[in-house]
């Protein structure tokens, strides 16, 4: 049960438990930049423009396909 929960994903996109630790951090991390970007993007329209479309795009480039 243990194996389930904590290593069989992260074998499934063959990473270490803690490699895949590290990259959902960082996803999870630039996920909450870019809401901060597009909060601020709302109330301020000039300021960070595509940042927020720029940071999702990068993220969907580098989880697609993964692991298959």
């Amino acid at each position: 049960m243990i194996a389930k929960i904590f290593l069989e994903h992260p074998a499934k996109v063959d990473e270490s438990y803690f490699e895949h630790a590290l990259f959902a951090g960082r996803f999870a991390a630039l996920l909450f930049f870019a809401g901060f970007a597009a909060l601020v993007h709302a109330f301020i329209p000039a300021l960070f423009e595509k940042t927020a479309s720029r940071i999702v795009a990068g993220l969907y480039a580098k989880t697609h396909n993964r692991g298959q």
